[in-house]
């Protein structure tokens, strides 16, 4: 548990309730920072808005930022779009090649995705979700997809 002091009011906080609160929520866009809650990128000042109940102007990024890395959270800035192209596939063991793309959707199996460029901008249960929060924040994708959970949803479960 951990016990901090964010816009004046003391907040005990440990990583298990950040996680749990943030089960069924969406990320907001990812504007310059973000953090990786249960696999998925989140704005600092969403989470900390959402586990606490502060009012975001009450705090900066960097103060959310602080908190949740003292968590256990990582934290990261994004990167400009020419930087975040995919790259070499890195080796795994035995030599083989990691897929990046497989890599970059293995936290959204069995989620709805919609995709700009190599970036997930949001993963959701169903098409309409994903659909509404494209709408609410202005955003368009240049693809949007169901990540499959197994082999048979790719391939189908047809008898061998």
């Amino acid at each position: 548990m951990l016990t901090f002091t964010i816009a004046g009011r003391g907040v005990e906080l440990d990583s298990a309730a950040v996680e749990r609160s943030l089960a069924a929520e969406l990320p907001e866009p990812i504007h310059e920072h973000y953090v990786v809650v249960g696999g998925r990128r989140f704005p600092p000042k969403q989470v900390i808005t959402l586990v606490t109940g502060l009012d975001r102007a009450d705090f900066t990024t960097h103060q959310a930022r602080r908190v949740l890395q003292r968590l256990g959270f990582p934290a990261a800035r994004r990167l400009p779009a020419p930087a975040r192209r995919l790259s070499e596939p890195p080796a795994r063991e035995g030599g083989a090649q990691a897929n990046p793309l497989v890599e970059a959707l293995r936290p959204f199996i069995g989620k709805w995705v919609a995709v700009s460029g190599d970036e997930v901008l949001v993963a959701a249960d169903t098409p309409k979700e994903v659909v509404g929060w494209l709408t609410r924040h202005g955003l368009v994708a240049d693809s949007m997809f169901g990540v499959p959970r197994s082999d048979a949803d790719i391939f189908g479960a047809a008898p061998y």
